[in-house]
């Protein structure tokens, strides 16, 4: 699939009087999947709104290109999974089944396709959310902290799931606070502090950048710790 990717040159954006983004250059290209890294307050959910088109100062987009799944995004009512999942086919203006019907699949949520979504689990209703975003067959997609309420496995699965994504020649954007999937499943790290991009790097370079924006050692560190499945 040809893609255009998205870019934006000196954006900057303010929330009332507040500068939040300082002139960021940044670009997602088609096969890429790209990690937006930083402390709170750094400014990720913000940058990724504005490549939405969601804040002022932010680009235009075509909504059938540019998919956005929101930090904690849910659906209060009482529809099926399917449903939700078909809400993703509004910006098409169509009821095509078989886009949802892959989304279900992509999402490993087929089983659930007849259930509420507010009668399981909150990690099956942000997968559910995610379902959305891919039913409506995007260019690009834009996801804010996309493993919250998820267990580990189901974690891993997902990165695989989005590095699968970009590998088919979208664009990927995820805002993720476990550095450690950022540096194992992404393409490149991107590290915001204070509003402002602070490093741009392959994610086998980024750790030292990701660690001082932390304010944090580096280093090889011996201790156990979960490895995703190969």
């Amino acid at each position: 699939m040809s893609t255009r990717g998205i870019e934006v040159r000196g954006l900057s954006v303010m929330l009332g009087a507040r500068p939040v983004l300082h002139k960021i250059d940044f670009a997602a290209r088609p096969g890429e999947l790209v990690a937006l890294v930083g402390p709170n307050g750094a400014g990720k959910s913000t940058l990724l709104r504005a490549l939405a088109g969601l804040v002022e100062g932010g680009i235009k987009v075509d909504p059938r290109r540019v998919a956005y799944l929101g930090q904690g995004a849910s659906c209060a009512w009482g529809l099926t999974v399917a449903q939700v999942a078909a809400l993703g086919r509004i910006p098409h203006h169509d009821t095509a089944s078989a886009p949802v019907e892959r989304a279900l699949e992509a999402c490993g949520i087929v089983a659930l396709r007849d259930q509420r979504i507010d009668r399981i689990s909150g990690g099956e209703a942000r997968r559910a959310m995610l379902a959305r975003s891919y039913a409506t067959e995007p260019e690009v997609f834009l996801l804010d902290e996309p493993t919250t309420d998820l267990d580990p496995a189901a974690r891993f699965e997902l990165m695989g799931l989005l590095r699968a994504t970009a590998a088919a020649g979208r664009a990927v954007v995820a805002v993720l606070h476990e550095v450690d999937l950022a540096l194992h499943y992404a393409d490149r790290v991107v590290v915001m502090q204070h509003g402002r991009l602070v490093s741009d790097t392959p994610a086998a370079q980024a750790l030292p950048a990701v660690a001082a924006a932390f304010g944090l050692p580096y280093g090889v560190d011996p201790a156990p710790r979960l490895l995703p499945p190969h």
